[in-house]
């Protein structure tokens, strides 16, 4: 996809651009909503009506009632859950249109349903529960609705494998391994009860043995910004800074978040930032916007990242400017906002709304 702004918006200042945001958010007084997701840039940040995660962001878009342009700040995914949980009288904007994420396009719908039609001898959606991460497309939400499963964030992840293994023998979780493993072991399942479907391999990889075995099929996929820290940042950083605290993102691979003082969602993350005790000294694993953002808020406490010499950054978080910004709030009436067609919105909105439920 080819996506270019028009040279008045490329080459407006940061002061213009901050000028035009303001009064075209006053133009459009209470019809307009920006949410802005916790990675994206300070400066983004700034000018939205809500900041949070990919849960909290998905329940404000639900909640709006007499908001007509809901702008979301964040990636391709996001804007297409807010679309699907407000009505129609509601158009919402990504305001760059090639924001994607990499972990979502590592769980194709050929490839799910590939790994789906071998897992029906097991009992299909009678004792396996798919339980989507919110970082996949509509239709891999739709699935998950049809099939009586349920999506799920980084907050209400271990609400979520409760709810299936609660009701199911098994669940099929997917596309990111590291937070279904994670999230499993704090459930209390043993490693050997996991097992990891490889959709580059025949069967996945995997014998009728190790389904039969496990409680969690884990979809092979993963966050290329978490993956970047190691045990060996960890340590590292203990050494540097005695009685530091490191926290980490579910999405990190497990031997990191065992060293971890503590792990979870991005919401989480914040919330640890706001209430540890002034002179704290904290190194985060996770993206650094976020951990930019929490060093420029708490200046009282030293805030780090926890990989050190590498710069953790979701490129495409940071691919929303405020160019994009200004052009989606002066021209929201000429661009095409973000759609989900039937039935895959009405299949998705099961998923979605099962997920606000129970968190």
């Amino acid at each position: 996809m080819y996506f270019s702004l028009p040279a008045e918006y490329r080459q407006a200042s940061d002061d213009e651009l901050q000028q035009r945001i303001t009064a075209a958010r006053q133009k459009l007084g209470k019809k307009l909503c920006i949410l802005t997701h916790h990675y994206q840039r300070i400066a983004v940040v700034a000018h939205g009506d809500h900041v949070g995660d990919s849960y909290g962001l998905s329940k404000i878009a639900a909640e709006q009632k007499d908001v007509e342009i809901i702008v979301f700040c964040g990636v391709h995914f996001m804007a297409e859950a807010a679309d699907i949980l407000t009505d129609e009288s509601k158009n919402v904007f990504l305001p760059n249109p090639l924001a994607g994420c990499p972990m979502a396009d590592m769980a194709e719908m050929a490839d799910v349903m590939e790994a789906w039609k071998f897992l029906k001898p097991f009992g299909g959606d009678k004792n396996i529960m798919p339980v989507s991460y919110m970082n996949t497309a509509a239709g891999l939400k739709a699935f998950t609705g049809r099939h009586g499963g349920l999506i799920c964030t980084s907050s209400n992840a271990a609400a979520a494998i409760d709810y299936g293994l609660s009701r199911r023998d098994k669940v099929f979780f997917f596309p990111d391994e590291h937070l279904g493993c994670n999230t499993g072991i704090a459930y209390g399942l043993k490693p050997e009860e996991m097992v990891l479907w490889d959709f580059s391999r025949e069967n996945g990889g995997l014998t009728t043995e190790d389904i039969d075995r496990a409680r969690i099929i884990l979809w092979k996929g993963h966050c290329h910004v978490h993956t970047n820290f190691t045990p060996e940042h960890v340590r590292e950083v203990r050494e540097q800074y005695p009685g530091v605290k490191v926290v980490v993102h579910p999405e990190c691979p497990h031997e990191v978040v065992k060293l971890a003082d503590v792990a979870g969602s991005t919401r989480f993350i914040v919330e640890f930032c706001r209430d540890a005790p002034s002179g704290s000294t904290i190194a985060i694993g996770t993206e650094i916007n976020l951990i930019n953002r929490m060093a420029h808020e708490y200046p009282d406490k030293k805030i780090i990242e926890l990989s050190g010499q590498i710069c953790p950054v979701c490129a495409n978080m940071y691919r929303t400017t405020l160019n994009d910004l200004a052009y989606t709030l002066e021209n929201y009436a000429d661009i095409k906002p973000i759609k989900v067609s039937e039935p895959t919105r009405s299949e998705a909105l099961l998923a979605l709304e099962k997920m606000l439920e129970i968190h």
